[in-house]
């Protein structure tokens, strides 16, 4: 076989290959580029060795090989509709190809061999190999266009894009079909293939830009009846309007307004507004009105669409229980009086009306 090799690297070099074409495939082996009388017939250079012609000696009658594993592959249904399904037809349509073109090289055989490979691993559903092999009747070229397929496959979006991994898997197949008409000194046809798949690399970028890696489901939290906020950590001193609500305040509601959409059953929202019982009882009303309202308007500007009820109860419901004579300590004392209180209804249940 590598006689012929030579004899048709000669036929070549008397012609006069195209060196131009050639040079553009950036092929990586130099044994091809070698001409005439120094063309090596060495392993390296792609001589047949014993454990080549084991494995793919055994292939006889290549065509019924080929339509048996198109069976087998046909057989699998939607278990060969992915990255590996589609790969294992297109080395069997490259196979199929140079049987048509009377192939005698071995790339007939090892595109077979892939296929096989291929095709029992679907059928057992272990792990196939993403890197592509390393053949003996192809040669290596053009590496960017190798990377730039990696880079598309190891995308977090290839896996859920099927008509991507459908042309990358071709793409790959073809460059290394491309590889076989360079290994054999064909470089107008490698040339061809190459431009083929230069073709198809935008259309694959394009459908994997269409896809997206799904989001994984949020789990569902369990909300309280109520939720009590400190006005103090809300709002700074004798303040209530929403411009006002302080960092640490937003912070707070952006939490409970995360968990609202999360929970999935609340039905309504009623806020209420409360204050200690320090100053005028219209002045705390009118305050605890404001801050309730300015509440129920930042979780409306966030998203939520629930019905919400507002109101200022001013220091309606007092809980602490502070005697002091010293103000400063009369106030930190009253702290858990001013608060904003969010009461939750549930589907099915009556709305509450506050306090």
């Amino acid at each position: 076989m590598k006689h012929t090799i030579v004899a048709a690297a000669c036929v070549l070099w008397l012609a006069g290959c195209s060196t131009a074409v050639r040079d553009k495939l950036a092929i990586q082996d130099p044994t091809v580029l070698q001409r005439g009388f120094d063309t090596e017939q060495s392993e390296p250079a792609g001589a047949a060795v014993r454990q080549w012609t084991d494995v793919y000696g055994q292939i006889k009658a290549p065509r019924e090989v080929s339509a048996s594993l198109q069976s087998r592959l046909d057989g699998l249904g939607t278990r060969k509709e992915n990255y590996f399904g589609y790969k294992d037809q297109c080395w069997l349509d490259a196979a199929n190809e140079e049987i048509a073109l009377s192939n005698g090289w071995g790339f007939v055989e090892e595109a077979l061999g892939e296929s096989a490979r291929l095709t029992a691993e679907l059928e057992s559903g272990r792990p196939a190999k993403l890197d592509n092999p390393s053949l003996r009747t192809v040669a290596a070229l053009r590496p960017d266009i190798a990377a730039s397929l990696g880079v598309i496959r190891r995308d977090a979006r290839f896996a859920y894009c099927p008509q991507a991994q459908r042309e990358v898997a071709c793409m790959e197949v073809k460059l290394m079909h491309a590889g076989h008409d360079a290994w054999a000194r064909n470089f107008d046809a490698a040339q061809e293939k190459v431009d083929a798949v230069e073709r198809v690399m935008s259309d694959a970028r394009a459908h994997l830009d269409g896809c997206a890696v799904p989001r994984p489901p949020v789990a569902a939290v369990s909300l309280p009846p109520k939720i009590a906020l400190s006005a103090d950590a809300l709002f700074p001193f004798d303040r209530g309007d929403i411009e006002s609500i302080t960092e640490n305040g937003r912070a707070k509601l952006d939490a409970v307004i995360a968990d609202v959409k999360r929970a999935g059953d609340v039905s309504g929202i009623a806020i209420s507004g409360f204050t200690d019982r320090l100053g005028s009882l219209a002045y705390n009303r009118a305050l605890s009105q404001r801050r309730a309202t300015s509440v129920q308007r930042y979780l409306q500007d966030h998203g939520v669409t629930l019905p919400i009820q507002a109101r200022g109860y001013g220091p309606a419901s007092p809980g602490a229980q502070c005697t002091m004579s010293n103000h400063r300590a009369l106030v930190d004392c009253l702290a858990g009086d001013r608060r904003v209180e969010l009461q939750f209804t549930r589907r099915g249940e009556t709305p509450s009306s506050g306090e």
